[in-house]
């Protein structure tokens, strides 16, 4: 079966392609190596605390199989490493979520983990501020000067600063790590995609607690949002 054509003969990919150009005002990026270029792209990473990736976390305490954000978090290290060398920007997303006073979880938060977190929000706290399970897990953490985001909830452009960082450092492309793939990840490349900025969500960057849900999101994401790429994809446009 032949590629399907436009009216002008031109198959429909190039004919497409031609419209974009012609209809956006600033000229788009096509090849991942143009949406990934240091000067404009941020690794964005989310959520590789203690609570979400150790096998003593909060994740692992409602019975959910950490070995995925483990193995993931490792690879990171080499990631982050990467792109601190190709002058990519580098930001850390954290949550912070369960504390004395409560001052951020909901009714509505706190009824969800009633029915479906095993004692998380509840009987667990999560993510306390300067405590093990909000901590960083292993040696992915922030360097100096590298900026940190804390968030609230699973998007990490809801109430935060992490647009401000982003548009002030002429970030047009962000590139998404962490974890959970289908949950803090997955929102926050939604919302990066409703702001304008191109997603390029890192498959083996990413991790969740199934690999059912895993690869749901990547399919989502590539269908809708952006666009998914390896590390070694990634690092190799970094390199040349």
């Amino acid at each position: 079966m032949g590629l399907s054509q436009g009216s002008t003969g031109e198959d429909v990919d190039s004919a497409a392609r031609r419209a974009a150009e012609h209809l956006s005002r600033v000229q788009p990026l096509w090849s991942l190596a143009e949406k990934v270029a240091p000067a404009h792209t941020a690794l964005v990473v989310v959520d590789v605390q203690n609570d979400f990736c150790s096998p003593d976390g909060m994740m692992s305490a409602e019975g959910l199989d950490v070995g995925s954000a483990v193995v993931t978090a490792e690879r990171l290290e080499g990631f982050i490493g990467s792109a601190r060398r190709a002058g990519v920007l580098v930001v850390f997303v954290r949550s912070v979520l369960s504390s004395e006073d409560n001052r951020y979880l909901s009714d509505v938060i706190l009824e969800q983990a009633t029915r479906r977190r095993a004692g998380s929000y509840t009987l667990r706290p999560v993510c306390v501020e300067d405590s093990f399970g909000g901590d960083y897990y292993g040696n992915v953490r922030p360097a100096p000067g590298d900026p940190v985001v804390t968030k609230h909830r699973y998007s990490a452009f809801l109430r935060t600063d992490l647009e401000t960082v982003l548009r002030t450092a002429g970030i047009r492309t962000v590139v998404l790590a962490g974890v959970a793939t289908n949950v803090c990840v997955e929102t926050t490349a939604r919302d990066a995609f409703m702001r304008d900025f191109y997603v390029v969500l890192c498959s083996d960057g990413t991790a969740a607690y199934s690999n059912t849900e895993h690869e749901a999101t990547l399919t989502t994401i590539d269908h809708f949002f952006g666009q998914v790429a390896s590390i070694a994809e990634i690092t190799t446009a970094w390199d040349h």
